[in-house]
C-alpha cells in the first residue's frame, strides 16, 4: 500500500517570509493544528522541509483496517 503523510500545522507562518507562508497554503493548510492527509511524494517531501519548523508530519498507512 501507498504511504501517507499526515500534516499538522503547529505554528503560525505569521513572521515568515512569503514563500514559507505559500508553501503552507499549497500544503491545504489553513488554520492552526489544521491537518490534512497527502501523498508521500518528492514533491510534497520538499515543501515539507521548506517549511518544517511550523508542521508536524506523521507516516501513516493508505486504507483501513482488516475487521
Amino acid at each position: 500500500m501507498p504511504k501517507k503523510l499526515k500534516i499538522k500545522l503547529v505554528k503560525s507562518p505569521i513572521g515568515y517570509s512569503w514563500d514559507q507562508k505559500d508553501t503552507v497554503k499549497r500544503l491545504g493548510l489553513r488554520r492552526m493544528n489544521q491537518v490534512v492527509i497527502k501523498d508521500d511524494c518528492p514533491q510534497i517531501r520538499g515543501m515539507i522541509r521548506k517549511v518544517k519548523h511550523l508542521v508536524e508530519v506523521e507516516e501513516v498507512e493508505e486504507g483501513g483496517s482488516d475487521a
